[in-house]
């Protein structure tokens, strides 16, 4: 009871404070599964793009919060834990799983092994590639999350860009489609929450926001990482001018 009146409150808050404005321009709001990607200038982003859901999508969507910040104090680990619902990651590269998915490939193929006359070993299924997976991997609470049946919200930035355009996507977004290729990938670009709460500063400031959704995107079949990171990258850019 208690977390449910807090989210009310923090719905109110954000909404005083920034107007929270949410436009659905390029796909409904849906219950189907889903990973919203956005840009990320501010740690008010988790709750902004989370303010932005209709109620029924924020109970089945599960921001991620980076774990230094977001425990640093038990208000702070009890509200995006009772609240947010969020999934904890930690701030750091993650090592793309090339030595253990081959080794799954490998076993997977005829009893003689990979067919000599074969031009290239056929790609890991999305299946081989999450068993693949070491439990230490940043991405692994993301995985568990969507197998569960969770919709993700993800910062492909990794960290809080400073200037207009987002900073390149990192690998994760890339590794979740191609391990989850029927959840449908939202991009959504947010609009100026960095200016409600600038980096170092600690009381917010009125100022009107927005959170606009785009046209889903799909991993491409044999799309390398870089392009389809672009592309991703891309697509969220495309919003700010909606």
């Amino acid at each position: 009871m208690l977390a449910k009146l807090m989210g009310f409150f923090l719905l109110g808050l954000v909404r005083v404070l920034t107007g929270s404005q949410a436009r659905w321009y390029g796909c409904p709001p849906k219950a189907e599964q889903r990973i919203y990607f956005a840009n990320h200038q501010s740690h008010a982003d988790l709750v902004m793009i989370w303010a932005a859901l209709p109620e029924e999508l924020r109970s089945i969507t599960r921001p991620i919060a980076a774990r230094d910040y977001w425990t640093k104090s038990p208000f702070r680990q009890w509200i995006t834990t009772a609240v947010f619902n969020a999934i904890y990651v930690e701030r750091q590269a993650a090592t793309p799983p090339t030595a253990p998915a081959a080794a799954v490939v490998a076993d997977s193929a005829q009893p003689g092994g990979l067919d000599p006359a074969s031009e290239a070993p056929p790609p890991p299924s999305p299946e081989a590639l999450r068993a693949a997976l070491p439990e230490g991997d940043p991405l692994a609470p993301l995985v568990r999350a969507l197998e569960s049946g969770d919709s993700i919200i993800i910062f492909p930035e990794g960290t809080r860009g400073h200037g207009d355009d987002p900073q390149p996507f990192k690998s994760g977004l890339f590794r979740l489609a191609q391990m989850f290729p029927q959840v449908v990938l939202v991009p959504a670009w947010i609009n100026n929450v960095q200016r409600v709460i600038p980096k170092g500063e600690v009381v917010p400031v009125p100022i009107l926001c927005s959170v606009t959704f785009g046209a889903p995107i799909q991993l491409e079949p044999g799309e390398e990482r870089r392009p389809f990171l672009d592309r991703a990258r891309r697509a969220v850019m495309a919003l700010r001018e909606v």
